[in-house]
């Protein structure tokens, strides 16, 4: 994929949790945050040459190094852009907490720091330039990323800000550099030496208590809303991403507009969580963190070797996509190149024996509801976001409308629509992209609504 750097004009800004101020010689302006954001200042310097953002702030706590790169995906690159999708960047930032504590590196007076922090989160976004329309999030099921969302972005992106990021230990959010390291200089079990991190018996200071588990996604997203979003989101998650989308909710109700589920996993996760039933988990001597036991490991690469298998991942593929006609090209061949990443195999293992969320499904739930935030169900497939994306988006855009009208607008499908015990179904005829299927220029859905605005679920049934 050819990516296009950027380069912007020198300026300097002063970021804080109430207001963004930026100066850049004769024009300023300045974007309100959530007031219920701590105070805490940042202070931030682009790099003409590089086109990079670099950002550090500081508050009587701690220090803290943001660096920011943004990239401009061609039209070419996504497959050919219609006129009038939106433009997709990607870009990630380099901070993070784990394990509680802040990871916190040396500043310098240049602001950049000398110990940087081994944790990057990739993210792609479009609809930038839609300042006034609101901000949608998408979080990806597992064993992907924010490429499972490409067609949200081109699509929705013509009308909201749009934002879909990879999950730590997964996709492009994968650990940049070993977390453990070989206590003496030698080779892995199988001759390769270093070539496999994660599978060290020493856990280097920056991964200390880390694993990928529900809480540490949890917390991901919150940050990046509160810290690059900067403002309430629609959160629209994909099996295990709808979890984790209800579960940021009930966690953070004041972040989250609206939850959009798209074949949400109801549960994640074998071992109990230390939090919620510290006592239980004491019985289990490892959950998650580096380094893997010797037994873990060996387990590890026998499993491993199996499941990274291009065969096993597409029989995987044709298992959770209802429609064999979807190509699924791209999907493969990123998911692929995923596998190959050293830290895949540490890090897949980390997710598998990592605790549950303090949280169960049902309690994600019942918060939600509590807090009166919407909730919009759309069950089709595992994946409908990528089999019928026309569809989903239609769904959503309207949704999303009536929610931003305080439902002077109705929901879709509700106007002129047939009623059908307390339902309403339409059928509908979407134009296709991407399939395989030959001598049609459409599919024929029958589409069925119920519920009010705080909890709607629309089914959808292909005829």
């Amino acid at each position: 994929m050819e990516i296009l750097s950027s380069s912007t004009v020198p300026c300097r800004f002063a970021v804080s949790l109430r207001s963004i101020l930026a100066e850049n010689a004769s024009s300023s302006c300045l974007l309100k945050l959530p007031a219920s954001r701590e105070r805490r200042m940042l202070v931030a310097r682009t790099e003409h040459s590089s086109g990079s953002l670099r950002l550090s702030g500081f508050d009587k706590l701690f220090f803290k190094n943001l660096n920011l790169e943004e990239s401009l995906r061609s039209a070419d690159a996504l497959g050919g852009l219609r006129n009038g999708d939106s433009k997709v960047f990607s870009g990630n930032y380099s901070t993070y907490a784990v394990g509680g504590e802040q990871v916190v590196g040396s500043i310098t007076e240049n602001g950049e720091s000398l110990n940087k922090p081994k944790l990057h989160v990739h993210y792609e976004k479009a609809g930038c330039e839609n300042v006034k329309s609101p901000s949608v999030l998408f979080l990806p099921g597992f064993g992907v990323g924010s490429f499972h969302y490409e067609k949200q972005l081109k699509d929705l992106g013509r009308d909201y800000r749009v934002w879909a990021i990879d999950f730590l230990g997964q996709g492009m959010s994968l650990p940049v550099e070993n977390p453990t390291l070989h206590s003496r200089e030698g080779v892995t079990p199988e001759g390769r030496k270093d070539s496999i991190w994660g599978f060290g018996d020493e856990i280097e200071p920056w991964a200390n208590e880390l694993v990928f588990s529900m809480d540490l996604w949890r917390d991901q997203v919150q940050y990046f809303v509160e810290e690059v979003i900067g403002e309430p989101v629609y959160v629209v998650g994909n099996s295990l991403g709808g979890f984790v989308a209800l579960y940021f909710a009930a966690s953070n109700p004041q972040l989250v507009k609206g939850v959009t589920l798209l074949n949400a996993t109801p549960f994640w996760g074998f071992l109990p969580n230390p939090i919620r039933s510290p006592r239980l988990a004491e019985i289990f001597p490892w959950s998650g963190t580096f380094p893997l036991p010797a037994n873990v490991r060996k387990l590890t690469e026998f499993f491993w070797q199996k499941i990274s298998d291009p065969k096993s991942i597409a029989e995987i593929l044709k298992q959770v996509y209802t429609d064999h006609s979807t190509n699924i090209d791209k999907v493969f061949s990123r998911i692929i190149e995923i596998t190959q990443h050293p830290a895949a195999a540490a890090s897949f293992a980390s997710i598998m024996f990592a605790p549950q969320g303090q949280l169960s499904f049902r309690e994600t739930l019942a918060r939600c509801k509590m807090s009166n935030i919407p909730i919009c169900l759309i069950p089709a497939g595992h994946c409908p976001h990528d089999e019928v994306p026309e569809v989903v988006n239609y769904l959503l855009r309207g949704w999303i409308k009536n929610l931003e009208s305080q439902g002077s607008v109705a929901l879709p499908l509700i106007d002129g629509a047939e009623v059908v015990q307390n339902s309403t179904a339409w059928d509908l005829e979407f134009a296709r992209e991407g399939s395989k299927k030959s001598g049609t220029n459409g599919d024929l859905w029958n589409i069925s609504s119920s519920g009010n605005t705080n909890l709607c679920k629309f089914t959808l049934r292909e005829d």
